[in-house]
């Protein structure tokens, strides 16, 4: 049997509650394993010719996006699952949906099953169950076999067990599958729990299984075994998740995906507005797009003061291009600078919380919203219009010997496509220098509260001399370094409701620590 004798059965119809929040925007088989997503590792475990069958329920939109986007030269034909949660939604229930498509041997592949490179699925030659060892298995359906042939697929929780199974079968005898499938779900159309093991039980009493063991087997299905698959498949860029966005790295693309649809829209468009100064978006959907995979080393691990110097005057000479503009700046900078803060702080306190004076790292910090207040509007709202990046820090660019090239660009600032405000870049910026990814990774920073807060961070002593040139450099060049520093602390208000604790709350009280210093250092030079 060749490969065009069969076909691929990826069922990603469920809405994968055993991750928890992690499928609250998507799909559970995009979530991120590595530098691709699970069912990227699925696809790619397959020949280049086989043939797949998608069932799509739970933002069934972006698998179909994904794979049609990233794999254009594979074979894939989709399969709408009506009911996909709730009464009846059962597996059984999704692989039913594919029976006009499947008319033909084939292999079912759980969308969170990945096995190792050095494994492989053989054809459906015969009918067989992948199995392997697992030490933790109470969360597996499980096997009995007796020398090499199944003779029962077990509920999870059985004590007595040979070999787990992976998620993983071929189907040979298809006709009797399709015979015996529809016969159970006739007779419990309303049970949730039904799934491939209880088809394969009910052949068995006619035909046989063979067990084929694999050696590396890795579960995403609940948040422990994702946890540790992603110990083996470490992503080789240092990112903060998000469960409303994602990137996937390969070998000459790069793809990234975000939940909302406008995101995408204008980061296409903003590639246009800075022009080669960005890699070349290659295409896109509604949800993702895809651009070329950039050269040179990323600047936040290969920094120095000659190098960020550099970078500097680089970034004066092509990115933040001055320019006459009919846009009201004025305005969409207090929307972006103080709407946006207000409503951020209100989604970190919650309904009915506010915050009050505080002692922090031992100064009498009084609340957000009276410090908020005593910033002026007019002052931190005039800004310089320019060609900006957006997301202006170390963590967004790589360097080469001569250039640099720009990454994860913003998609907008205030509504704005083409212009914004060249503070906020130099903040985002004064920021990174400060607080950045490996320092949140390596947990670097420190909130504690006994009778006051206390919240202090380890800095990189390069980047600390990259700071002050930076500083130098602000007021070389005629900007306002009060303002960075207001700006700066600001953007640390805003980040904490999208944290994490412990790290949400560092933020917070961090920011509110340096918006109160910076605010002490205007009104002095203003006497």
């Amino acid at each position: 049997m060749n490969t065009t004798e069969y076909k691929v059965l990826i069922t990603t119809s469920g809405i994968g509650s055993r991750l928890g929040s992690l499928t609250d925007y998507t799909n559970k088989s995009l979530v991120r394993i590595g530098d691709k997503p699970a069912i990227g590792h699925i696809i790619e475990s397959y020949p280049l010719e086989t043939k797949f069958v998608i069932t799509l329920g739970h933002y069934g939109d972006h698998i179909k996006q994904f794979l049609t986007l990233i794999y254009p030269e594979r074979n894939f034909e989709f399969v709408d699952v009506d009911n996909y949660k709730g009464r009846g939604s059962s597996l059984v229930y999704s692989i039913l949906q594919a029976k006009k498509a499947l008319q033909c041997p084939f292999i079912f592949n759980a969308c969170d099953t990945i096995i190792g490179k050095e494994d492989s699925i053989p054809p459906p030659m015969f009918n067989y169950c992948v199995g392997a060892q697992k030490d933790e298995t109470s969360q597996y359906t499980t096997l009995w076999v007796d020398d090499k042939n199944i003779t029962k697929i077990n509920q999870k929780g059985e004590i007595t067990f040979d070999h787990c199974y992976v998620g993983i079968c071929g189907v040979n005898n298809y006709k009797l599958f399709w015979k015996e499938i529809e016969g159970l779900y006739k007779k419990f159309p309303n049970k949730s729990s039904l799934f491939d093991g209880d088809v394969i039980n009910r052949m068995l009493r006619v035909d046989e299984f063979k067990l084929v063991k694999l050696n590396n087997w890795y579960d995403i299905g609940n948040t422990s075994e994702l946890e540790n698959t992603r110990k083996t498949f470490k992503c080789s860029v240092d990112v903060l998740d998000k469960l409303d966005e994602s990137i996937y790295l390969y070998e000459d693309f790069v793809v990234k995906f975000f939940y909302n649809k406008q995101i995408v829209k204008n980061r296409v468009y903003r590639a246009n507005v800075l022009n080669n100064l960005v890699p070349k978006v290659l295409s896109h959907s509604d949800n993702f797009y895809k651009y070329e995979m950039a050269e040179g080393k990323l600047l936040a691990t290969s920094v120095n003061v000659k190098t960020f110097k550099r970078f500097l005057n680089w970034s004066m000479e092509n990115l933040w291009k001055t320019t006459d503009t009919n846009v009201n700046l004025e305005t969409i900078c207090e929307r972006f600078y103080f709407d946006k803060t207000y409503k951020r702080i209100a989604l970190f306190f919650g309904d009915g919380v506010k915050d009050k004076e505080m002692n922090i790292n031992g100064e009498a910090v009084p609340p957000i919203n009276v410090l908020m207040k005593q910033i002026d509007k007019k002052w931190l709202c005039s800004g310089t219009p320019c060609r900006i990046h957006g997301d202006f820090i170390l963590d967004n660019v790589l360097s080469t010997s001569s250039e640099f090239t720009l990454l994860d660009w913003r998609q907008d600032f205030g509504g704005e496509l083409e212009v914004g405000d060249i503070y906020y870049d130099l903040a985002k910026l004064n920021h990174n220098l400060i607080v950045n990814h490996d320092i949140v990774n390596k947990q670097l920073f420190n909130i504690s509260y006994v009778n006051s807060v206390k919240c202090n961070i380890l800095c990189n002593s390069t980047l600390l001399e990259c700071r002050e040139v930076f500083h130098k450099f602000i007021k070389n060049n005629g900007y306002d370094l009060n303002k960075v520093k207001v700006l700066t602390a600001l953007i640390w208000i805003n980040m904490s409701p999208l944290h994490e604790y412990p790290f949400n709350k560092f933020l917070f009280h961090f920011g509110k620590y340096h918006l109160y210093k910076a605010l002490k250092e205007v009104n002095l030079e203003e006497k």
